[in-house]
């Protein structure tokens, strides 16, 4: 048995939707128990229909991202379920992605988590698996100048230019979409529930990277409609550098080897 969560805020009800039935076309509705955690602060979203083997939990209290999949997460493994897949309420995709990457996590146990592509509604890459960051890396990304020093870093920090249908080891996982292997979250632990929203992937990817491996699959993809939300957003802005600051003050802002290491590690892969 597998599990699947999904953390609601006011989320558009047809969006949530073709997300749960992307889902449930993906796999038999009685082999998963799907979790919704609703932080908004009414219960509008249990209007969806629920079948048998999906929990509905409003949170109004809002604790955030993490600690919402973290409720999920516990319930998961109280039913002795082996994977469970975090998904965001805004993907879709199609019917051979979920059995797929379990296939993936059957074949290779030494992965503890795994993330498919994701790409836009019109077919492009969105550039998630990373290097992990440094507080320069984070400036450069929001930057983007000079020009010169952005594109190579870019190209480096993010894995441009590895040759996309390639599965590799990547320290640092988008949250979006990713397959956990719950005897693995067991001993690196769940989500830091010290971050709000933001970091709590990146941060749950570098724990589990240190004793599993974390994959990027690219030979199965999902749709998922990105907002890059801190970017336009002041309040979301405040939230993002809140979280950087809690990222940097727990592994190092200048003085991280474990970041030096696992990098070099990472990019020897391709040499």
């Amino acid at each position: 048995m597998i599990s699947a969560s999904i953390v609601l805020y006011k989320n558009n009800i047809e969006i949530l939707n073709d997300t749960i039935k992307s889902i449930e076309k993906s796999i038999n509705a009685n082999d998963i128990y799907i979790f919704l955690i609703d932080n908004s602060p009414t219960d509008r979203l249990k209007e969806i229909n629920l079948h048998n083997k999906m929990d509905y939990f409003h949170n109004p209290s809002n604790p955030g991202f993490g600690s919402g999949h973290n409720i999920a997460i516990r319930r998961s493994m109280e039913l002795d379920c082996q994977y469970h897949f975090v998904i965001n309420p805004d993907v879709c995709f199609n019917s051979n992605v979920i059995k797929q990457m379990i296939r993936y996590m059957e074949e290779h146990h030494d992965v503890g988590m795994l993330m498919p592509k994701i790409v836009n509604n019109d077919g492009s890459v969105q550039n998630l698996p990373k290097l992990l960051p440094s507080p320069y890396a984070l400036l450069m990304r929001k930057l983007r100048r000079p020009a010169f020093l952005y594109n190579n870093f870019i190209r480096n920090y993010e894995l441009r230019f590895v040759p996309q249908q390639t599965t590799y080891n990547a320290p640092v996982l988008s949250g979006c979409f990713t397959l956990l292997r719950n005897s693995a979250l067991k001993e690196v632990g769940f989500y830091d529930e010290r971050f709000f929203m933001y970091f709590e992937d990146w941060d749950l990817s570098r724990r589990m990277h240190m004793k599993y491996k974390t994959i990027y699959y690219p030979l199965v993809s999902v749709i998922h409609g990105y907002e890059s939300g801190a970017n336009k957003n002041k309040r979301l802005f405040v939230i993002f550098v809140k979280s950087a600051i809690a990222y940097f003050n727990k592994w190092g802002w200048i003085c991280d080897q474990g970041r030096r290491r696992i990098n070099r590690k990472t990019l020897n892969q391709f040499s």
